[in-house]
């Protein structure tokens, strides 16, 4: 087991935070990760070690846990997602600031040694290149939740430089998970397809077929995570936040490995306005820098992700 932490983990409840606090509790032992969001997470979270209820809005209780707990690392994983956060942009920007503000200021007044907060390829927009998008480039967002993470990632770089706050951060594409179901994204559909294709019901897919986006296998995302935070300070060389990258893929892709096993299964196409956020992100990512700065190495492909979501999902 690693030296000694105490890790604090705002979102558990969320597709990405479910995964996480389950291998964070595995590696640091359970009583060392507390879990807390608004919405009560899945048994195995709840049962599993601390919970607490917090909104990331309440600094007071953001601090009050930290003192209590005497934590030393964040995982800050609330915020509102693309699809959802236009519906609602003032609070979408609200939470998605507001809650890295109340958290970068435990970097700051020194409460805490390291924090995690992601940034998304919704960076990126329609002027950013399509192929193989770099690190460094265009990033002129169109959406809310892109335009607050961009935002976000600046406020990093700015803490890190002015405060030494040791704020770590990855760029994730679109989260493929059979734990939770996601949380409002634009990239949902490649969680929701297997869901159908279990239940050997038909799929209404929101995107155009030739829809290429840069997509991962949760279990991927969660070693980029726990990584980047392991590694040493100075192989961190990109405080705004790294680009990761692992699958790309359309919607008739994955359509197509899924009919390997489910022969009979039968999707149809139907895009609304998040066919519109889909066409301002890149098709594919270069990752480069995350390889070369801390050995970041994706393990599944397109083929694997198929066989291992229809898998769990057959025994959930």
């Amino acid at each position: 087991m690693p030296k000694s932490e105490t890790i604090l983990v705002i979102g558990a409840s969320g597709q990405i935070g479910t995964d996480l606090v389950l291998k964070l509790r595995e590696i640091y032992g359970s009583s060392n990760v507390i879990a807390t969001d608004l919405k009560t997470p899945v048994y195995e979270v709840y049962e599993g070690g601390p919970f607490e209820v917090l909104d990331v809005l309440d600094k007071e209780k953001v601090h009050k846990i930290v003192k209590h707990y005497k934590v030393t690392q964040v995982y800050l994983l609330a915020a509102l997602l693309s699809a959802t956060a236009e519906q609602n942009p003032k609070f979408g920007w609200n939470l998605n600031m507001s809650g890295l503000f109340n958290v970068l200021s435990l970097g700051s007044e020194q409460l805490v040694k390291k924090i995690f907060w992601p940034s998304s390829i919704a960076v990126f927009g329609p002027t950013s290149p399509k192929q193989n998008c770099p690190q460094h480039t265009i990033t002129e967002p169109t959406t809310v939740y892109g335009i607050s993470k961009l935002a976000g990632e600046g406020w990093c770089t700015y803490f890190h430089k002015k405060y030494g706050v040791d704020v770590r951060s990855v760029r994730y594409p679109g989260l493929i998970s059979h734990k939770s179901q996601p949380g409002g994204g634009t990239t949902d559909y490649a969680v929701h397809i297997f869901h159908h294709a279990i239940k050997r019901k038909a799929y209404k897919c929101y995107l155009e077929k030739d829809t290429y986006l840069p997509m991962m296998y949760m279990d991927d995302a969660i070693q980029a995570t726990i990584q980047i935070m392991q590694v040493p300070s100075e192989k961190v060389l990109i405080r705004s936040s790294y680009n990761i990258a692992s699958l790309s893929f359309s919607p008739e892709e994955i359509y197509h490995q899924i009919k390997k096993q489910y022969p009979d299964f039968k999707i149809s196409y139907k895009p609304d306005h998040r066919q519109e956020y889909a066409d301002s992100w890149p098709a594919s990512i270069d990752d480069s820098y995350a390889k070369q700065h801390w050995n970041w190495d994706p393990k599944y492909n397109l083929e694997k992700t198929t066989q291992r979501m229809l898998k769990q999902l057959k025994t959930t």
